[in-house]
């Protein structure tokens, strides 16, 4: 009889109930099913699937999962759930090339394998949810910086804009939250693992169950409340300026030619011309400037005359300023930058904002020189994109008065730093420019949608979003859309926004909580392996000292202990084999967990409760 039979058969015959049989006699079949599934749960919480509670499913199913085994095993399955999970959430990347996106899923499962790892790691302490909780801010911070910038596209709370932890974006901002939907993962794996083991009639369980649902009631309770939190008057102390958002169109998918580049930007002075013909009717207010999206022009506006004729011509139409999306040329040769441009009516282009955070492989192509010979494809990127420095803030004048204007460009939206460097820089009102044109039709689309409303309620600011051809809008500072655009449409509309400067909490204090967090996390790592050390070398020592005791005891026999636990004939003869003495300890492996130990086995070291 195997050992898990023969402690089942116990179990029975003592009317021990079967479920305080430990995670380690649970099939790794099992364990790979409920990660797979984890994961499937994971991925449908976010855009375009949008199903939220299913955050409070997968991620306790992947902790419980991954609790209890070696380290090894936790990191495939960890490794097994990111794959999942990210073919799932970020698929669209396939109109890139099939061979980009299984790349990139390829890779950035490692980072869920090491969320594994860490999970089984701090498994072991008493404090192990919120070490848990620690441990998932650790994974998102690295792979939203690393390798190349990183890509904190699937950072969970993005995934958690609509649901009751929203109002927690303005106090503790993105990582905050992600901390926070963590927590409360951790905190109903925990009441199910001491529902599990409240079985054997310990009543400090029952007390664990209480605590935990407690402590997860509060986060949902809290987080409601915080929503009514805001910085300032609802329309703001320094009055408002009304904004035209421009959606022009473009023919087709993606911007492949100079004559489709040319034919963006007349979409867009028509686009122009529609929405002043219906100002000046008074079917809509008039604006104060317009906003174009990112790549409104794919030709430097500076240096081809055709384009500036193009632009100027839209600024002359709507005799106000223009913020215009520009590909512009240089610094260096065969080098572009993504900008801004404020172009004036009288003046042209006054002021200007070059994209920061850039997509590699997309905008540019790392180690260039040495790949471009091995892989003919990544010609079609074109010239190489260069980053710009300076903080997304346009010093502008709109109807004489000075205001500054943030700017945040597509893939920006994902990077903390980018947005907490140009609110601090003074913004009064935000913008968001992009051209998702490549991704029309995918999820890509509205999960991009779901991080700009994460963006305005953390910075409690409205945001206006102009994008070529898949989605423009309003967002209100509470994360609602007030109006949206349809995707592959020629599309406009003004929209007010009030003149804000207020910070909240978020961008002061989240950059530090989550290194902070992330510190706590390694810490914990730390300290768990530390402490399995320790109990592995005082086993070892047990160990030595039973067998030296039982050699002394009976000097004739050099290799029979006294077994551990009383078991039947079937069983010892299993483990003794035929003839063997009994030589098997207590597990002492690091794992294990005291609620979670075989009926009957004997305990040689103490472990903290969960």
């Amino acid at each position: 009889m195997s050992r898990p039979a023969a402690s089942l058969t116990r179990s029975l015959a003592i009317g021990t109930p079967t479920s305080t049989l430990e995670p380690a006699q649970v099939s790794v079949l099992l364990r790979v099913v409920v990660v797979l599934l984890a994961g499937v749960a994971l991925g449908l919480s976010w855009q375009p699937y949008g199903l939220w509670p299913l955050l409070i499913v997968g991620i306790p199913a992947f902790t419980l999962a991954v609790r209890g085994v070696r380290p090894a095993v936790a990191f495939g399955l960890g490794y097994l759930f990111g794959l999942t999970m990210l073919t799932l959430a970020i698929s669209w990347v396939h109109v890139l090339g099939t061979w980009i996106a299984a790349v990139l899923i390829i890779f950035m499962a490692l980072f869920f394998g090491l969320l594994g790892l860490t999970l089984t790691l701090v498994g072991r302490l008493r404090w192990w949810p919120l070490a848990a909780a620690c441990s998932w801010v650790l994974i998102e911070y690295a792979y939203s910086r690393i390798p190349l910038g990183g890509f904190g596209w699937t950072r969970i709370a993005y995934a958690a804009v609509d649901t009751p932890l929203a109002g927690f974006f303005p106090i503790i901002g993105v990582a905050g939250v992600s901390f926070v939907v963590a927590l409360l993962g951790q905190l109903i794996a925990w009441a199910v693992l001491s529902l599990w083991t409240a079985q054997r009639g310990r009543p400090t369980r029952r007390t664990h169950i209480l605590v935990a649902g407690a402590a997860a009631l509060s986060l949902v309770l809290l987080g409601s409340a915080l929503r009514l939190y805001q910085v300032e008057p609802e329309a703001g102390p320094a009055g408002s300026v009304r904004v035209g958002i421009v959606q022009g169109n473009i023919p087709g998918r993606g911007i492949e030619a100079m004559g489709r580049a040319r034919s963006v930007t007349n979409n867009h002075l028509s686009e122009t011309i529609r929405l002043m013909t219906k100002a000046r009717l008074g079917e809509v207010p008039e604006p104060d400037f317009l906003l174009w999206p990112e790549n409104s022009t794919d030709i430097d506006p500076t240096i081809d005359p055709l384009t500036r004729l193009t632009v100027q011509a839209a600024v002359d139409v709507a005799d106000r300023p223009i913020l215009v999306g520009a590909v512009m040329a240089g610094p260096g040769v065969d080098e572009r930058q993504t900008a801004a441009l404020w172009w004036d009516p009288d003046r042209g282009p006054v002021a200007r904002y070059d994209k920061q955070n850039l997509v590699p492989f997309g905008e540019w192509i790392p180690f260039r020189a040495q790949l471009l010979p091995l892989i003919p494809l990544l010609e079609q990127v074109g010239a190489q994109s260069v980053p710009g420095t300076r903080p997304g803030v346009l010093d502008v004048a709109v109807n004489g008065q000075p205001i500054k204007i943030g700017d945040v460009i597509c893939f920006e939206l994902a990077y903390d730093q980018t947005i907490y460097r140009s609110l601090i820089g003074g913004t009064q009102i935000l913008m968001v420019q992009s051209n998702n044109a490549t991704y029309g039709g995918t999820g890509q689309i509205e999960q991009q949608f779901a991080i700009t409303r994460a963006r305005a309620m953390e910075s409690r600011r409205e945001i206006a979003v102009a994008t070529t051809n898949s989605v423009s809008g309003f967002i209100t500072r509470d994360g609602a859309v007030t109006a949206r655009t349809q995707e592959f449409t020629a599309q406009s509309m003004v929209v007010e926004m009030p003149l804000r400067s207020a910070l909240t909490p978020a961008i002061r204090v989240a950059p530090w909580l989550e290194r902070g967090l992330a510190l706590v996390a390694i810490l914990a790592c730390l300290a768990a392996v530390l402490s399995t050390s320790q109990r592995s070398r005082g086993a070892a020592m047990q160990q030595r000292s039973a067998l030296g005791g039982a050699k002394q005891s009976n000097p004739e026999t050099t290799e029979k202990e006294t077994p551990v636990e009383p078991t039947d004939n079937a069983d010892n003869s299993e483990r003794h084999g035929r003839g063997g003495a009994d030589l098997r300890v207590a597990r002492t492996d690091s794992g294990d967990h005291p609620d979670l130990q075989r009926v009957g086995e004997h305990r040689t070291h103490h472990q903290p409760d969960p």
